[in-house]
């Protein structure tokens, strides 16, 4: 088969395509020939040695979605012909994967291969975001960053979903609109008003009750201004560098303010909640209560153009390989 491997950390340039031999399920694992494979910002973490990925060379990527192909021993979770998908398993940007039968879940009909390697990480990780870290209730107010992102899309979704306020910053006009068709109530142009001053003007100076920021970096400390007292900061990203070290008494004089760092990984841990996130998400695509957006869609071959449109936030929407 072929697949994008990383030899040496470093830029996208050194993702490189070529020929590997062919996985081989072992016990509890299923064979899974892929249509598709999720790009995320994760995946620039380990291309680039800021998280600690598999011993090198390894295969790139944690998200996609295919059939079953063969099974190994002791499997019962899935059959062959099984249409699935999964998250958080290295070596997604390939054409094929051995994967632990019990991280599968199955795509309901209606989704497509494409929709369920788009869903699995960002969908999920709106999930627990709205649902579990901080759950959004009728009446309450949010601050999503990157609205008009695959991930911000999906947070604008659900908050309304769960019957908030949504203010949501974007970079242009162009963006704006797709995160206001998304759902949000207000949208901010980060890069003509202070976002933490607009906030605390449309809400009549109180804030908000959370802050969902991917982000990172650039956001974080305005971030913190944007909340209410007893306000909810939750940093599930890092898309423009790490958060630098705080004084926690920040939080007391900021307004006894909350703090978060969580990841998909812990909220995914068993079966049971992989399958209650997963099913909710794919269940509302298949209904139609959840619209998917994906902005840029390309060859695996083409996997280091994928990471480049990505990190230079020429992206709106979610990125996927085809392999």
């Amino acid at each position: 088969m072929k697949a994008i491997r990383v030899h040496n950390v470093g830029g996208p340039e050194v993702l490189t395509w070529e020929d590997v031999p062919d996985p081989v399920p072992g016990e509890g694992q299923a064979l899974v020939r892929l249509e598709a494979a999720g790009v995320n910002f994760i995946d620039a973490y380990f291309r680039t040695g800021l998280y600690k990925g598999p011993a090198l060379p390894f295969i790139l990527g944690q998200e996609a979605a295919g059939t079953v192909a063969a099974l190994g021993p002791g499997v019962t979770e899935v059959a062959v012909g099984d249409r699935v998908a999964y998250t958080g398993i290295h070596g997604s940007y390939a054409q094929l994967a051995a994967v632990p039968a019990a991280r599968l879940v199955k795509l309901p009909d209606g989704v497509s291969a494409r929709e369920g390697a788009a869903a699995m990480l960002q969908g999920m990780t709106a999930h627990y975001l709205t649902l579990t870290t901080f759950p959004l209730k009728n009446g309450d107010a949010c601050l999503i960053h990157a609205a008009a992102g695959g991930m911000g899309q999906l947070l604008c979704q659900i908050a309304r979903m769960r019957g908030a306020r949504v203010f949501g910053t974007t970079s242009s006009e162009e963006k704006a609109r797709i995160a206001r068709e998304a759902g949000a109530d207000e949208v901010i142009l980060y890069t003509e008003q202070d976002f933490a001053a607009e906030v605390k003007r449309l809400t009549g100076g109180r804030g908000v009750q959370v802050v969902y920021d991917g982000v990172g970096h650039d956001t974080f400390e305005k971030s913190l201004d944007s909340l209410a007292p007893r306000g909810t900061m939750v940093s599930y990203g890092q898309a423009s560098g790490k958060v630098p070290p705080i004084d926690i008494t920040i939080l007391n004089t900021k307004g006894s303010l909350y703090l978060s760092r969580p990841s998909l990984t812990h909220h995914i841990a068993t079966r049971e909640d992989l399958q209650w996130r997963a099913s909710d998400i794919l269940g509302w695509i298949a209904e139609g209560k959840l619209r998917l957006s994906i902005g840029l869609e390309l060859p695996m071959a083409e996997a280091a153009e994928a990471h480049r449109a990505l990190e230079g936030r020429r992206t709106t929407g979610k990125v996927i390989l085809i392999p």
